[in-house]
């Protein structure tokens, strides 16, 4: 019954293979079907590693770290930006966000000659305003743009500190050592905004509470406005500003009842840490990667294997756990295209940043090159819906 509903939708979804596209240099990274990887790299205060693998038609995720100044001066703050960014609707918002987001960063860094959370807060709403700039500037010839918006994930380390900001439902979680047993304990540092959460909707229903409808149980899913199961995104246009929910978008994101305030927020939730000794090792994904591995699961497979391609074992391990829940074979998973891959697994992205102690502790001296690398996967052109 299974392989005649993969062959069904493999047949549904097929598409030659001179459309398929490498992003980025081969140099940085290899492909393995439709896994992107870079098992091992060095970035200011230690090493990285990186893994995409690609489940829709189009690439989604979208994902880049960056080491070195953090500022577009050139006396720095210096440090490692980490980015990832879950698009939905389409890759357009998180392809954005991966050009312009660290650049705003850069730019409010140079002004206040530092990092800190409000350098962060500036850099989300400089790239929040001026997408969603472009998208009203486009809004009679490519309406669909709207719906279009991206979850966005970060950390970043300066001088000593690791910050965490977050839109949607991506996670960062912190491998750290418990001294007295030597067991390294997973502790997640990112705040989720996704409505199957009971604060969550709680939220949603205090700024809105004029509207018994801002969360929906669908199909056994909350939604907003039975929707979207995030709560804070960038994009998202048509659930931020009525004047973009109506026609000519497509009828299935238009809201029946014309609403006053936004309903998506752009605002992150932002977390600051002084980093220990004891703290090993970061890891940022997109919840491709948390709907099948639990956060300690996750730490533990970083811990108990070597550094050297750590990203791709997490995702490897989620993808394992994806055909177990099918009922099907890891090696058969991985023979389905993607467009047909959605149906198994979404995109997959996975950062994981070791924590070189010496490295942290001498953080605000540190010079070394800079780095700058994005993930990449198969790919198509956005055709239509790209934007410029």
């Amino acid at each position: 019954m299974l392989s005649r509903l993969i062959n069904f939708l493999r047949a549904c979804c097929r598409l030659s293979s001179d459309h398929y596209v490498h992003i980025g240099p081969d140099s940085a990274g290899r492909h393995d079907g439709l896994l992107w990887y870079k098992d091992s790299g060095q970035h200011l205060l230690g090493e990285f590693s990186m893994a995409v693998v690609q489940a829709n038609n189009l690439l989604e995720d979208q994902s880049q770290i960056e080491s070195g100044s953090l500022s577009s001066l050139d006396s720095g703050p210096y440090g490692t930006f980490v980015g990832v960014y879950d698009g939905h609707g389409g890759p357009e918002t998180s392809r954005y966000i991966n050009d312009h987001l660290f650049q705003h960063l850069k730019r409010f860094a140079a002004e206040q000659n530092s990092m800190s959370v409000d350098v962060i807060r500036k850099a989300f709403q400089a790239t929040e305003e001026r997408f969603l700039s472009l998208v009203a500037k486009q809004w009679l010839t490519k309406p669909q743009m709207a719906a279009v918006g991206s979850c966005c994930l970060v950390g970043v380390i300066c001088g000593g500190t690791l910050y965490v900001a977050n839109l949607g439902d991506s996670r960062a979680v912190l491998g750290r050592v418990v001294k007295a047993t030597g067991e390294v304990l997973a502790l997640q540092l990112s705040a989720e905004h996704n409505a199957s959460f009971e604060s969550v909707r709680q939220e949603l229903r205090s700024m809105h509470p004029d509207d018994p409808q801002i969360v929906v149980l669908k199909h056994n899913v909350w939604r907003v406005k039975g929707l979207i199961q995030i709560s804070r995104s960038i994009g998202d246009l048509y659930l931020k500003n009525a004047e973009y929910n109506k026609e000519p978008l497509y009828a299935k994101f238009r809201l029946r009842e014309p609403f006053k305030r936004p309903i998506l927020s752009a605002d992150p939730s932002i977390s600051v840490h002084e980093l220990e000794p004891h703290d090993q090792f970061l890891i940022l994904a997109s919840d491709g990667l948390w709907e099948h591995l639990s956060n300690q699961e996750a730490v533990d497979i970083v811990q108990n294997s070597s550094r050297n391609g750590s990203a791709r074992r997490l995702v490897k391990a989620a993808l394992q756990e994806a055909a177990k829940k099918r009922e099907m074979r890891y090696s058969d998973l991985k023979k389905i295209d993607r467009g047909v891959r959605r149906h198994f697994h979404d995109d997959i992205s996975v950062i994981v940043v070791f924590l070189d102690s010496n490295l942290v502790s001498r953080a605000s001296s540190l010079r070394g090159p800079s780095i700058s690398l994005r993930g990449g996967g198969v790919n198509f052109p956005a055709k239509s819906l790209a934007l410029t």
